[in-house]
């Protein structure tokens, strides 16, 4: 069994423990005990990490290619070594499954690998001029980055808000979620391990509203990089406004799915379902409204909750289980509500619908239909393990639905028509949209949305261009 680590900050290369500060008694979601006390960042605390980010941005903005590469490479040597033990943990904290975790460990690692080969790629250009006259275009890091990650996924979160601004040749402050500190401090510790100055990565944890506050208020951070919900993106984007930071926000979803009738719905759901209920729902790219032509939609919605109905939920360490714990208590309450709102409106519960268990934050996955537009969950993320069902006609009223709401991260098509899938690709408003597929990410394609999904992407080379700066340099 992998033992929970003692808690600390990182900040200056240094492991900052409680001692007088306050704390955060971080949860096992599956268990309801305790893990650990997380120390909180105190002013003088968040004040140390910014000076000593400056000086880590002078240093490692000169860093050469091959030395962020190097230890970028490292890092990921290091966390597919540490795997086992850096995924429990994360399922200790977050509740996921420890395959689940596994699997975000190869993605920071095959991220970290990826942002090593573009270190190499930060081109500039020269510009055509008359005999002796030079002018260039050059890429520069844009400089400390402050770089807040939520807790739905412990270590990729963490690893794309390092990975993306270490290639660039900035320095970072992570503030990642209180509920997942290990799982944060694992991943910057492979970086720390492999090479990396402790001034240009430090993790600090603390009330969040005053962390960002405190931050956001420097004028030595001269980014911000955010994942979490639309609500908190706004007023960390008012904050960052005063002082004209450059922003990268992956915002809330509200997935669509769109289901045609000329598509085999078993293989459709065989790969959804499963899909769905990962990581319990909890997830900004989460496939939530089914949008499903009418001629199929029963068996479909027959064949959608005999699946769910069927996953086995439980502790995420037990290999037998494929959903574990809702996160945190609030999560619970949050199904209840938008549940019990969208049948007293009309909907039909097919399963699920209730907390399971005497002990953790365990919610049934559930499956709704016929919801009507005016419930709550379908104008709201839900941010859990709920999927609606509706019918729709044909494609212009599917099309029409899946862009009605604000949000646009992720939006998901099966049908087998060419035509149709090209369409699909241009109409709806969403930055990821797959077809015939799950998968939205991938270590060289960008993440992240529209409307009020954000802007701004991570991953591939755009997540190293959103830390770098533009140079114009004219000579005569």
């Amino acid at each position: 069994m992998t033992a929970y680590p003692q808690l600390h900050m990182m900040i200056d290369g240094e492991r900052v423990a409680a001692g007088d500060r306050a704390t955060h008694r971080v949860i096992n979601p599956a268990t309801g005990e305790t893990l650990g006390e997380l120390p909180l960042a105190t002013a003088a605390d968040l004040d140390r990490a910014l000076e000593a980010a400056q000086h880590g941005f002078r240093r490692w903005r000169n860093s050469s290619a091959q030395e962020r590469a190097a230890v970028l490479q490292g890092a990921a040597r290091l966390l597919m070594e540490r795997a086992d033990t850096i995924a429990r943990i994360a399922t200790m904290e977050e509740g996921k499954t420890v395959a689940e975790a596994k699997a975000e460990v190869g993605m920071v690692a095959g991220l970290f690998n990826f942002y090593a080969g573009e270190c190499q790629r930060i081109y500039g250009r020269t510009l055509v001029r008359p005999a002796g006259l030079r002018s260039i275009v050059t890429k520069e890091p844009v400089g400390p980055v402050a770089a807040f990650a939520p807790w739905n996924f412990p270590l990729s979160n963490p690893g794309r808000k390092l990975g993306a601004p270490i290639a660039a040749g900035c320095s970072v402050i992570l503030k990642s979620a209180e509920e997942t500190p290990a799982s944060a401090l694992g991943v910057l510790q492979c970086l720390l391990d492999a090479g990396l100055p402790g001034d240009v990565a430090q993790a600090v944890f603390g009330v969040p509203d005053e962390v960002s506050r405190h931050l956001l208020a420097s004028p030595i951070i001269r980014k911000l990089s955010f994942t979490g919900s639309t609500v908190i993106g706004r007023h960390l984007l008012k904050l960052a406004a005063d002082d004209l930071k450059r922003t990268t926000m992956e915002l809330g979803g509200h997935g669509p799915v769109l289901v045609f009738d000329d598509v085999d719905t078993g293989r459709v759901l065989d790969a959804m379902v499963p899909h769905k209920f990962r990581n319990a729902g909890q997830v900004c790219v989460a496939p939530t409204r089914f949008i499903v032509q009418q001629d199929i939609f029963d068996d479909f919605v027959q064949g959608f909750a005999e699946r769910a109905a069927a996953l086995k939920v439980g502790n995420g360490l037990d290999p037998d289980v494929r959903m574990g714990p809702l996160a945190n208590p609030r999560r619970p309450d949050a199904m209840e509500k938008m549940v019990a709102d969208a049948v007293a409106r009309g909907a039909k519960l097919h399963t699920g619908g209730e907390r399971l268990g005497n002990q953790g934050f365990f919610y049934a996955p559930t499956v709704l239909s016929n919801v009507p537009l005016d419930a709550e969950i379908m104008n709201e993320e839900p941010f859990g393990p709920v999927a609606i069902l509706n019918p729709y006609v044909g494609e212009e009223e599917m099309i029409a639905e899946a862009n009605r709401l604000p949000y646009g991260l992720a939006a998901y098509n099966w049908t087998d028509n060419a035509a149709r899938q090209r369409r699909l690709a241009r109409e709806l408003e969403a930055g990821m949209i797959t077809i015939n597929n799950i998968s939205v990410g991938a270590p060289d394609s960008p993440f992240g949305g529209v409307k009020w999904s954000g802007h701004g992407s991570e991953d591939g080379p755009e997540g190293i261009e959103a830390c770098l700066v533009t140079k114009a340099v004219h000579e005569a």
